[in-house]
């Protein structure tokens, strides 16, 4: 019995989630049809709502059709990931591997996947508005026409950038990958600070949003440092100084930095967690 030839633009994608959700309407977007993407999908609400928003197909489980796809994009949980690999593997030895689960090393995907062509990739969720920044790594056997291919899918949620050590995907989890989460807690306690001072938490929010918008903004078009850019609103005995002595004096900076570290650290414990073959 031959094996099925991969249609050339055929995807499959393991897992629904909003990362997920978030590539398929960048490729989408791009123009291609939604007869082409097959998800993979447990949860049957979830398959269907993708179903009706881009017109997909779904399915809740692994099936011989995964075997046209070129690409297969692997959008589980680590914890899951071996489970959902041991289904798969049988009908996508032929594909070019895609990850963007945390922590799960390219060896051991290889082990399950039986192909050495495996791109790791870490997004965050500012992608689900193509505002996102995604770190990638690719296995020497990937080609530089399947980076180019793995580039045009994450090009759609936002920047890239390569990295040449696996190892550093882990770096990029902490920093980018979780950042989001880092600044929504640094927005909640501007906008708990504005309403204790006496502004409504609409006009908060307001500020907070802005001025966080603001001054990323400013930092992205200056060529000048951060530091540099800190220093001049920071005239010594104002208020912004006041501010960056009591943030100094109570360790701020070296605690931030230590919780990324803390969440790199993790990072690499799942992948030695998860990292087993499945039982």
């Amino acid at each position: 019995m031959t094996t099925p030839t991969a249609h050339p633009q055929a995807i499959a994608f393991i897992g629904g989630g909003h990362m997920a959700s978030a590539l398929i309407g960048g490729l989408r977007a791009q123009g291609l049809e939604g007869h082409l993407i097959e998800v993979v999908e447990p949860l049957p609400e979830q398959g269907e709502r993708l179903r009706r928003r881009w017109g997909v197909q779904s399915s809740v489980q692994a099936h011989p059709g995964l075997s046209r796809a070129d690409l297969v994009v692997w959008a589980v949980k680590p914890q899951v990931f071996a489970q959902a690999a041991a289904q798969a593997a049988p009908y996508t030895r032929q594909a070019l591997h895609l990850s963007v689960a945390a922590g799960i090393s390219s060896d051991s995907m290889a082990a399950w996947l039986g192909s050495q062509r495996i791109v790791r990739a870490m997004p965050n969720t500012p992608a689900l508005i193509g505002r996102g920044i995604t770190g990638l790594y690719a296995r020497p056997a990937v080609s530089a026409d399947e980076r180019r291919r793995v580039e045009g899918i994450i090009d759609t949620t936002g920047d890239l950038i390569w990295l040449e050590q696996e190892s550093q995907i882990d770096a990029v989890t902490a920093l980018s990958g979780s950042g989001p989460a880092y600044v929504f807690y640094f927005l909640e306690a501007l906008i708990a600070a504005g309403v204790r001072m006496g502004l409504t938490p609409d006009q908060a929010r307001t500020l907070a949003l802005a001025t966080f918008s603001g001054a990323t903004a400013l930092a992205q078009s200056s060529q000048e440092s951060p530091e540099q850019l800190r220093a001049q609103v920071t005239s010594k005995g104002g208020t912004t100084h006041a501010a960056i002595s009591a943030i100094e004096a109570a360790g701020l900076k070296v605690h931030f930095m230590e919780a990324v570290l803390a969440a790199q650290k993790r990072a690499a414990e799942l992948g030695q967690e998860f990292g087993r073959s499945p039982t």
